[in-house]
């Protein structure tokens, strides 16, 4: 006779119960193990040409089916008892078979069970214990009964053997409830690990979107403000100038538009490699969930990531805002890495956007240096150092924000604040470049 398992698992892998705990709740698989030791006990004895009296065997094997109810949550007690009572039915002479497998079920619970009594006492060694003094008793009761030592041995013998299978089979099944008990909490603890992974791999995308749009956006704006604002002045005094303003920020509207384009392309899913170029293809792609657009429309090509090899450009568009704006750039800026080229980019565009919004600065020098495995970027201007937008501070204005986490995301270092020897606002960024030989 066997007990059923007390630790089960839900389909999603989790544990329904601890593998040792208790249960107060007497189960179906309780009520059928108390009455297969019923009917065994009843057979046991006939088959052994024990006696099977109504006073007698029968009502010890009602005894031992009762307490099996409760096994599980008394495994010790269920244990002793039963011992007990088999003691107690055999002495009085009420049967003549059986010492140990009458209780086989008890020992079994017992043996199986990690944690019956206080922690860190498993229940084996107390199947083990008692069963010993049990056989002891055993062979003492059949000896002092006048039976021959061949007798003695061959029954406590028999039923030695039997405990020591009944114990070994359930030591076998509380180690395999163990193991499954911990693959079941290691692949718990992968799921839960790549959930958090997957969530910090979320957090890190949603970042960096962040800033991609924020750095578009607001330099965007930026310019074509400031030539909206000449185009308006010019209006009626030099229409050339105004047209020439126009021009300006029709042209940066479109590699905004660019830039915004590759992005949205980049959320969509990979396989739908539909859309087009225009400002509401944008607009609807972000609109539509599922990125879906007329299939009569030519597949979109992601355009490439700014990078130092547009930093002319930068300063172009810059300098028609009225901005003098000088370029110093040393090294092989081709070698380096596309994201330190990109985080250079967007620092500089970043540091020259905020320059125009917000330091009131007539000129401002930018530098680029790739040397001694890193790429040094250097941006200082000499407009107003102290300005509520430009902070060297952790909680400052998302611009800054967004710069100190590139640079730092690339393992490099990053300041910005008032160029206090010569007035101004000054910032520096270094990325490290792997590999790189001068």
């Amino acid at each position: 006779m066997t007990a059923d398992p007390t630790t089960t698992t839900t389909p999603t892998g989790r544990p329904r119960a601890a593998v040792d705990a208790p249960s107060a709740r007497v189960t179906g698989a309780d009520w059928a193990v108390s009455a297969v030791t019923v009917i065994a006990v009843c057979a046991g004895t006939a088959l052994l040409d024990g006696r099977l009296d109504p006073g007698g065997a029968l009502p010890l094997a009602l005894q031992l089916g009762l307490l099996l109810l409760v096994r599980r949550r008394w495994p010790i007690a269920v244990l002793l008892l039963g011992v007990q009572a088999v003691i107690v039915f055999r002495s009085s002479g009420l049967t003549d078979v059986g010492w140990v497998w009458p209780v086989t079920a008890a020992y079994f619970t017992l043996a199986a069970t990690g944690r019956p009594g206080p922690p860190g006492r498993p229940g084996l060694p107390w199947a083990i214990g008692v069963g010993l003094v049990e056989l002891g008793f055993a062979a003492a009761w059949e000896a002092s009964a006048g039976a021959a030592p061949r007798t003695v041995l061959a029954s406590t013998g028999a039923e030695a053997l039997w405990l020591a299978l009944v114990l070994a089979v359930a030591a076998a099944h509380r180690d395999r409830r163990r193991w499954r008990a911990e693959v079941d909490a290691g692949m718990l603890r992968a799921a839960r690990e790549q959930d958090a992974e997957a969530r910090r791999r979320i957090a890190e995308a949603r970042l960096q979107i962040a800033r991609e749009l924020h750095d578009v956006v607001a330099h965007t704006l930026t310019v074509v403000g400031v030539q909206l604002r000449v185009a308006g002045e010019a209006l009626d005094d030099s229409p050339d100038e105004a047209r020439t303003a126009l021009a300006t920020a029709q042209r940066v509207r479109k590699d905004a538009v660019d830039d915004l384009r590759s992005l949205i392309d980049v959320l969509r899913d990979p396989d739908d490699g539909s859309g087009d170029r225009s400002g509401d293809g944008i607009v609807s792609g972000i609109g539509d969930r599922r990125g879906a657009v007329p299939a009569t429309r030519p597949p979109a090509r992601l355009a490439p990531q700014a990078g130092l090899d547009d930093l002319e450009a930068l300063v172009d568009r810059i300098r028609s805002t009225g901005l003098d704006v000088r370029l110093e750039t040393s090294g092989e800026l081709s070698r380096a890495p596309a994201p330190a080229s990109l985080a250079a980019y967007r620092v500089v565009q970043e540091s020259l956007t905020n320059t125009v919004r917000h330091a009131g600065a007539a000129r401002a020098t930018v530098r680029v240096l790739l040397t001694g495995g890193a790429l040094h970027v250097h941006v200082v201007d000499n407009g107003a150092g102290d300005t509520g937008a430009q902070t060297d501070q952790e909680g400052g204005g998302h611009g800054l924000r967004g710069m100190r986490e590139r640079v730092r995301a690339l393992g490099g270092t990053f300041e910005a604040g008032p160029d206090r020897p010569r007035g101004g606002y000054a910032v520096r960024a270094e990325l490290p470049v792997p590999g790189f030989r001068p």
